[in-house]
């Protein structure tokens, strides 16, 4: 079995074994199975059945993954990516009046055209046009980002009416619920900080689980009580014959769907509901076309700078091997979880969880496939999992993707104010597509006004020009 692993991923080669990329694997997994909740209820209020959609959720990550350990050997796991099934939902079907099965017919429309990018190189060309000083930066910025999720998801930084974010203020209202879950997340960071100390190996998949075992002691003894309108919920699994066979049930009902031109709608106040064929040659979905291709191109170009900066995948030049495979992966994902019943797939930021444990092939993205395989009939288990118990290793890993700042040379000021904008435009902004953007555009127009015209690609031009148009006329 190891050689046949062996001749598959190449472990000597890639400096790594099955042990480590197994527990990689599900290190990485334990990020991000907060999908399997967060991805049903966002879907859901689109009018989508939530038990259909936690099935396509899982199997969509399933899929992706195991596409992209077979086209690339990277430890890079898929799912249906945050911001995109917000797009889906709350833009796409209750702003512009779509139905939920024809937004799924743009997700797959838009999956093909990917592919037929990835095919011709011309996603590869924009990966490599991007100047490695942005490219670190990327690192840097999706090191910030994930902090904020993490502090978020722990509800350690909340909304404030003054200065729109601010840290929770602990009352007597709140210190049995998002209280007791927000000073739980801050011991399992010293705790994980503590195991790293002493060279314990593991240290990030051991701090998710002891914090998540504190979290049960406390709701066992009174300290945390689940509260359902703040967010809180048990922290102990409950099983259900009934709910998990409903949720295949659904599932099979959402398989397919998007093929049906029965149910491709348009509901605009006012104004006769539009149905049918003609709708894909509407301005408006040609604009929804757009802002799907867009925000997955770019959040899925940072994501893999970010993990494969991390890794040490990226060569002298800042190009990743075989980023094409990558990005075919993440193309038929696409597509694929769009059949299922799912908004976009795409690659996750979490995956640098598992390399930051020491994956380093496509068995890590194996072993991520496999939990999400089984979370279909362990659903209860890996939904109790609670966002302060993976808010210390992803506090962690923003850590480790802040330290490839130092490769920044602060004194070149065509290279680091730029990389310095797409930092804190991506942490800000709460996206990895703006802070992109932002890098792009300010490095173009940066070296075009200092005479440095030879730095800049033709494509990084191209690049420039499609984001203030989109920021134009979207």
């Amino acid at each position: 079995m190891k050689q046949m692993l062996e001749k598959w991923f190449h472990l000597t080669e890639n400096h790594t074994n099955v042990r480590t990329e197994l527990f990689a694997g599900l290190t990485t997994f334990l990020a991000m199975a907060y999908i399997l909740a967060v991805n049903p209820t966002i879907l859901a209020a689109a009018g989508m059945p939530k038990g259909g959609v936690f099935v396509a959720t899982a199997l969509a990550a399933v899929i992706g993954t195991i596409l992209m350990a077979y086209f690339s050997n990277y430890p890079f796991v898929l799912a249906p990516g945050m911001g995109l099934n917000a797009y889906f939902a709350y833009t796409v079907v209750i702003a512009m009046g779509y139905s939920w099965q024809f937004a799924l017919m743009g997700v797959f429309i838009e999956g093909v055209i990917f592919l037929l990018l990835s095919l011709s190189s011309i996603r590869e060309a924009i990966f490599n046009a991007i100047p490695l000083p942005l490219k670190t930066a990327v690192s840097v910025g999706v090191g910030l980002f994930i902090t904020l999720i993490a502090l978020q998801s722990a509800k350690i930084i909340v909304a404030h009416p003054a200065t729109l974010v601010g840290m929770l203020t602990f009352t007597k209202a709140n210190i049995h619920t998002v209280g007791i879950g927000a000073l739980l997340a801050m011991a399992g960071t010293i705790i994980t900080a503590a195991l790293l100390y002493k060279k314990v190996h593991g240290a990030i998949l051991i701090g998710i689980l002891i914090t998540w075992g504190l979290g049960m002691v406390a709701q066992g003894i009174g300290l945390y009580v689940p509260n359902a309108e703040q967010g809180m919920s048990s922290l102990y699994p409950n099983f259900s014959f009934e709910a998990i066979s409903q949720n295949f049930h659904e599932a099979g009902e959402l398989f397919g769907v998007l093929f049906d031109s029965a149910k491709w709608t348009r509901q605009e106040a006012g104004m006769e509901c539009a149905s049918g064929w003609k709708l894909l040659l509407s301005i408006h979905f040609a604009t929804v076309i757009f802002a799907f291709l867009f925000v997955d191109l770019f959040d899925t170009l940072g994501t893999v700078i970010g993990v494969a900066s991390q890794s040490n995948m990226l060569d002298k030049k800042g190009r990743l091997k075989n980023i094409r495979g990558v990005l075919l992966a993440d193309s038929i994902a696409t597509s694929a979880g769009a059949i299922l019943g799912t908004s976009t797939t795409t690659t996750y930021v979490e995956s640098t969880m598992g390399v930051a444990y020491g994956g380093r092939t496509g068995l890590t993205a194996c072993a991520a496939a496999i939990f999400f395989l089984l979370s279909l009939l362990f659903a209860p288990v890996f939904l109790a999992l609670p966002g302060f118990a993976t808010a210390p290793a992803l506090c962690i890993v923003g850590f480790y993707m802040m330290s490839n700042i130092v490769k920044l040379d602060f004194s070149n000021y065509l290279d680091s104010i730029p990389a310095f904008i797409t930092i804190y435009i991506m942490a800000f902004a709460y996206s990895i597509s703006a802070g992109i953007a932002a890098g792009i555009i300010s490095w173009t127009i940066l070296n075009l006004i200092c005479g440095k015209r030879k730095r800049i690609r033709v494509l990084m031009y191209v690049l420039s020009v499609l984001f203030i148009l989109k920021y134009v006329l979207l």
